[in-house]
């Protein structure tokens, strides 16, 4: 049975006040602190929803609380329907 084909999509989170308090952090420090936490927490959520080795994360995005991970469209589904997740939009390539 052929597996699903995985996609690159953008995943972004609900408001967290501890996100928004490590971001007004603007040190070196600070900055550390705030990729650090974000890449745990996207991690944690991945680890929670999805089954193992069934995807990967590419990156975490501090700027918006986010981050880019190739799943299936199934698995797109399952990220909406977190309740800390705000949306979950497929990668549109640009022409």
């Amino acid at each position: 049975m052929a597996k699903p084909q995985q996609e690159v999509y953008f995943v972004f989170m609900n408001f967290d006040p501890v996100y928004e308090r490590l971001r007004a952090d603007r040190s070196k420090e600070g900055s550390a602190t705030l990729d650090a936490y974000l890449s745990h927490k996207h991690d944690k959520l991945l680890a929670k929803l999805l089954q193992p080795d069934t995807y990967r994360k590419k990156s975490s995005l501090a700027i918006v609380d986010g981050f880019a991970v190739e799943i299936t469209d199934a698995q797109a589904s399952i990220l909406r329907s977190a309740k800390e997740v705000r949306v979950v939009e497929k990668n549109q390539e640009l022409a």
